[in-house]
C-alpha cells in the first residue's frame, strides 16, 4: 500500500542511517572502502598461497612415489637422503599452510571510538593497503616460484624458498604492528 510507512523514503532514509551509524557503519566513508578492500586483497593473498601450497603438496607426493618406494625383503628400509628430502618439502608445506592461516587470521582496525581515538583509521587503514599490497607481490612471487616444479627442483632450491616464506612472514609482523604497535 503506497500510503504505508513502508514506502516512506525519507523515514526510512533516516530509519537505515541511524542504524547504520549505531553499528558503527557509514558505506559512504572512505575508511569503510578500504576496510573491505584490505579484506579483499587478504582474501586474495590466501588464495594464492593455498595454490603454492598445492603445488608443494603435489611436489611432495610424486616425490615420495618415486624416492621412497613400498619397503621390500632387500630394501625393508628407506634411503636416508631421500626421506630427508621428503621431510624438507613437508616443512615447506607446513610452514606455506600456517603462512595462509595466519593471514586469514590477520585483523582489521576495529571501527569504535576507542581505536579512533588513538590513531587516524584513514591513514592505518592506507599503511595496511601498502603491507597488503607487498604480501600480494609476494606471495605471487612465492607461487609462480613452485608452480610445475618437481621435488628435487624444490630441495635444490630450498634457501630461495625459505627467504620467500620468511619475507612474507616478516611482512606480517608489521603489517600487526601498523594495528597493535605492542605487540
Amino acid at each position: 500500500m503506497p500510503g504505508s510507512a513502508f514506502y516512506d523514503v525519507d523515514s526510512l532514509a533516516k530509519v537505515a542511517i541511524n542504524l547504520f551509524y549505531g553499528w558503527g557503519y557509514n558505506f559512504y566513508r572512505q575508511e569503510n572502502q578500504l576496510r573491505a578492500d584490505d579484506q579483499l586483497i587478504r582474501s586474495k593473498v590466501g588464495l594464492l598461497l593455498g595454490w603454492a601450497h598445492k603445488s608443494v603438496e603435489k611436489a611432495e607426493r610424486d616425490y615420495r612415489r618415486d624416492f621412497l618406494p613400498a619397503p621390500s625383503r632387500e630394501k625393508p628400509r628407506p634411503d636416508a637422503a631421500a626421506m630427508a628430502g621428503a621431510q624438507t618439502i613437508e616443512k615447506l608445506s607446513r610452514a606455506i599452510g600456517e603462512l595462509q592461516g595466519q593471514i586469514s587470521a590477520q585483523p582489521v582496525p576495529e571501527n569504535d571510538r576507542m581505536t579512533q581515538r588513538y590513531r587516524q583509521e584513514t591513514a592505518t587503514l592506507q599503511h595496511l593497503i601498502a603491507a597488503d599490497q607487498k604480501l600480494v607481490g609476494q606471495s605471487e612471487l612465492l607461487r609462480s616460484m613452485l608452480e610445475l616444479k618437481n621435488g628435487a627442483w624444490l630441495i635444490e632450491n630450498m634457501t630461495a624458498l625459505q627467504d620467500g616464506i620468511n619475507a612474507i612472514s616478516e611482512t606480517l609482523r608489521t603489517r600487526q604492528l601498523l594495528l597493535f604497535p605492542t605487540v
